[in-house]
């Protein structure tokens, strides 16, 4: 892309102005609550005009988190690349726009933090790209990437668990699939990187870190950093 550093100085600052104008307008409804709130107690005492506004506050905060989703998520319905991979120059169209979602991903997170596991958090990812399936437990709000995510039936992501769908190497965005089956269990605070898959009921320990393009065999459990099996599907130990 020609004179890609004008564009990305051009875009950061209008992103800049883009997340004032989204935490802004997600910020409305609890605006409008603390306001109704303030003027119906007008005539209350002070503690109970207390109680009030503090329910209230904590009324708009939730607002603004659920508000901000729905901004978010609807942009990423919109702007999320649809494609199985790619491997692009850092300085192309893609990379902006694959940044661009990034950006707005960070500005859910705040919220999202207070809300994994829950029905609301699946709602986001899925609008963002992510492919859930039923009984799904995500603790986690580092799903990056979510367009290149699979997640399986019954599967539990542990907390602070990170999974991306990119990596840069070389000069290049790369953007591969990563597919969790049915069944398992990412570990706390561990890190899946892009095009790695994990066979149904297989389990990736808590801090162990699956290197891109890795496969974990159905059943198998995997840890360490990089992750290696330590027990196979039939429960034996690699010797």
């Amino acid at each position: 892309m020609r004179n890609f550093a004008f564009v990305q100085n051009l875009l950061s600052t209008l992103v800049i102005t883009l997340c004032i104008a989204i935490w802004g307008l997600a910020a409305v409804p609890g605006a409008a609550l603390l306001i109704h709130v303030y003027e119906l107690t007008a005539a209350d005492q002070l503690w109970v005009r207390a109680l009030w506004l503090g329910l209230s506050g904590g009324g708009a905060y939730l607002l603004w988190g659920l508000s901000t989703h729905l901004i978010v998520g609807t942009f990423g319905i919109i702007l999320r690349p649809r494609l199985p991979e790619a491997r692009v120059p850092l300085k192309s169209a893609l990379t902006v726009r694959w940044a661009f979602l990034s950006l707005l991903h960070r500005l859910a997170t705040p919220f999202l933090n207070q809300t994994v596991p829950s029905w609301e958090a699946n709602t986001y990812f899925r609008a963002m790209g992510c492919t859930i399936g039923s009984g799904v437990q995500i603790t986690s709000s580092s799903i990056n990437d979510c367009f290149m995510v699979t997640i399986g039936d019954d599967t539990v992501i542990g907390g602070e668990a990170i999974i991306n769908g990119h990596v840069v190497e070389r000069g290049e965005l790369v953007l591969a699939p990563v597919k969790i089956g049915k069944g398992c269990v990412v570990g706390a605070r561990s890190t899946i990187l892009p095009g790695c898959v994990m066979g149904d009921e297989s389990v990736l320990a808590g801090h162990a870190v699956l290197t891109k393009w890795t496969e974990i065999p159905p059943g198998e459990v995997w840890g360490g950093v990089p992750a290696r099996c330590i027990r196979r599907a039939d429960g034996s130990r690699p010797e």
